[in-house]
């Protein structure tokens, strides 16, 4: 007589662990692109940070010249005020374009928010520029606006392609013209009598 054997199977040890091994390998990787991601957010964060500190700081300034449009042509200067910029300590106390430049000046080196005596309030090397675009000319037959730039200059902390704007550029203290961020606005002082 025939006899079956059956032929008992053979258990497999360890495919188990292999398994968890693989997926501890697999979230691994998934938590280290977090952390790269999250430190990307964070320089991000600090970047977005900084282009609105600059706006602010040039929206005074051109606020400062738009108030003082009879004088708007002593407010262009060769100077690059904030960070390296040596200000009159306190700010005169007569008004005018000097004091605003000197207060403008205070304000890009950061001095609206302190830590101890570390000024934190601005752009890390905030520097501004007030350059005239255009003189203002009221001659015979002839009406011409004055046009005014004020630009606004800082460092970045990741490369990318450099500002058109000249503010700050041969000075050369970015680290490159690619860290070097610069935002600018045009101010026009029109001349409502002119005919």
């Amino acid at each position: 007589m025939l006899t079956f054997r059956h032929k008992t199977s053979q258990s497999q040890y360890g495919a188990t662990m292999i398994e968890v091994l693989i997926t501890i390998v697999i979230l691994a990787f998934g938590l280290l692109g977090l952390v790269g991601l999250q430190a990307k957010v964070q320089l991000a964060e600090v970047e977005s940070y900084q282009r609105a500190q600059a706006v602010v700081l040039l929206n005074d300034m051109v606020d400062r010249i738009n108030a003082n449009t009879g004088t708007a042509d002593t407010y262009v200067s060769a100077s690059v005020f904030g960070t390296g910029f040596t200000d009159a300590s306190p700010c005169p106390t007569a008004v005018g374009p000097a004091r605003d430049q000197c207060e403008w000046s205070v304000a890009l080196k950061g001095a609206a928010e302190l830590q101890g005596t570390t000024k934190l309030g601005a752009m890390s090397g905030a520097r501004g520029c007030i350059e005239r675009l255009q003189a203002p000319n009221t001659g015979v037959g002839v009406c011409t606006p004055g046009i005014y730039l004020v630009t606004v200059a800082w460092q970045g902390l990741n490369p990318t392609v450099g500002p058109s704007a000249t503010c700050a550029q041969t000075l050369n203290v970015y680290g490159g013209d690619t860290y070097r961020r610069a935002i600018s606005a045009r101010v026009v002082i029109g001349l409502p009598g002119c005919t």
